[in-house]
């Protein structure tokens, strides 16, 4: 074999992939299907293909990451953000440590809701969208639910409440108009046999609001008509007291004191109400529904919620963070509100810090979000690290945490009102290794 032969040779899959060790950490196995890819694709260019194939797939692997968008609810980013501890030993999910025998993974979480609630009982499934879909199908199969056309809406994902209504074999009964419904429309909706409505259904306009010529009908005004009056809270505020919050957080903002609330809707008569464990709760993914025990009875005995259950992974730091709301300690102990009761001015001294110890970027107000479809038009005064420019890519790939920020009027915006004070150094770095 001459020398030009041997030149050209393409690289030994075991020799790529254990050079692409030294620059990715990834399995063995994973780094080896790269080389070989890249190897059979692109023989004189292996290296290089193989390289960037093994930090897409990195890049594309789920990861801790920092929030820096101020956004505090990030529906991309997991929502709200906990910490999750477990040591290696098994969960008492369904066993009943008092006398040995089974049990039911609800009674803890329905018990903690009780009390924080009023609710007679509860229920734990996937997420909201499967809360409502249970409902409907438990309570309201083959019969008529009463929505009003400006609560029959779409929210992120394509989720749709007349399509959950399809599927769940309920009817859907558009009552009012778009921007105003009484409680007289669902009443003459009711009054129609045909319609044969099983039950009232009030949606959250989650992500969106309407201004102006607008009217609806309450929780109480509903309360006293026949069917069971169902409650889609979506966000999951608990109480709009908010007793956790600290004394220079009152009054509340308008956004905790006007959002529908769990304790509140029952209180008002609402038989049922359904709402998410990650939103304005600060808890992780999961849906939860509450109300009247009979209601929850049969919702826990149909079929479907042997597929929407979830498992001790969600169960438990639910219960981790109920237990926190009745302690009063949320804003230590839960992220979303902790970052919610973060004085402005520990912001501003945050910003000053970051910015000293990088010798980069400037420090700006700002204005964060709670995200994810809660208090659509709310806005927290926050502080910000700006750069000039779109860094957003750099700062995605800093390491050990990528840095997601937002780019707003041509600059890049590290809002500090997302970021958990523990950060604050990973930001520095990150900024240090952008302005070398």
């Amino acid at each position: 074999m001459t020398e030009g032969e041997i030149a050209q040779r393409p690289p030994s899959v075991d020799a790529l992939a254990r050079a692409l060790a030294n620059e990715v950490d990834l399995p063995h196995a994973v780094l080896v299907d790269c080389a070989r890819r890249a190897i059979s694709q692109q023989p004189d260019n292996a290296k290089e293909l193989a390289a960037r194939l093994a930090g897409e797939l990195s890049a594309s692997l789920m990861s801790e990451v920092i929030n820096a968008t101020g956004v505090l609810l990030h529906t991309n980013l997991g929502r709200a953000p906990f910490a999750v501890s477990q040591g290696r030993r098994a969960t008492a999910v369904e066993f009943d440590l008092a006398d040995g025998s089974r049990g039911s993974r609800h009674t803890s979480i329905a018990a903690l809701l009780q009390m924080l609630t009023g609710a007679e009982d509860a229920l734990v499934v996937n997420n909201n969208a499967a809360a409502v879909l249970l409902v409907l199908s438990a309570l309201a199969e083959g019969r008529g639910v009463a929505v009003a056309r400006g609560e029959s809406v779409e929210i992120g994902g394509g989720f749709r409440v007349p399509d959950v209504m399809r599927r769940s074999g309920a009817q859907l009964i558009d009552v009012g108009t778009t921007n105003r419904t009484r409680r007289s429309d669902y009443e003459e909706a009711c009054e129609v046999a045909e319609n044969d409505i099983a039950m009232l259904l009030k949606v959250h306009p989650s992500n969106f609001s309407v201004e102006g010529f607008v009217e609806s009908a309450s929780v109480r005004d509903l309360a006293t008509l026949s069917p069971v009056l169902a409650v889609d809270l979506g966000s999951g505020l608990l109480d709009s007291q908010a007793p956790w919050l600290p004394a220079d957080m009152r009054p509340l903002p308008s956004w905790v004191s006007d959002e529908p609330s769990v304790k509140q809707s029952i209180e008002d008569g609402a038989d049922i109400v359904m709402f998410s464990g990650d939103k304005l709760l600060g808890g992780p993914q999961c849906g939860i529904i509450a109300g009247r025990q009979e209601l929850i009875e049969r919702c826990a005995k149909h079929p479907l919620m042997r597929a929407l259950r979830p498992g001790h992974h969600a169960l438990v730091p639910l219960q981790q963070v109920l237990l926190s709301y009745l302690e009063r300690d949320v804003t230590e102990t839960v992220p979303f509100w902790a970052m919610v009761s973060t004085p402005i001015v520990t912001l501003e001294r945050r910003a000053e810090r970051i910015t000293t110890a990088a010798q980069f970027g400037e420090m700006r107000p700002s204005l964060a979000v709670v995200g994810a479809g809660a208090a659509p038009a709310a806005t927290l005064p926050s502080w910000a690290v700006v750069i000039p420019g779109d860094a957003s890519t750099a700062l995605r790939n800093a390491r050990p945490f990528p840095v997601i920020a937002r780019v707003s009027d041509g600059s890049t915006w590290i809002d500090l009102r997302s970021v958990d004070e523990s950060n604050d150094r990973y930001i520095i770095d990150a900024l240090i290794h952008l302005r070398q």
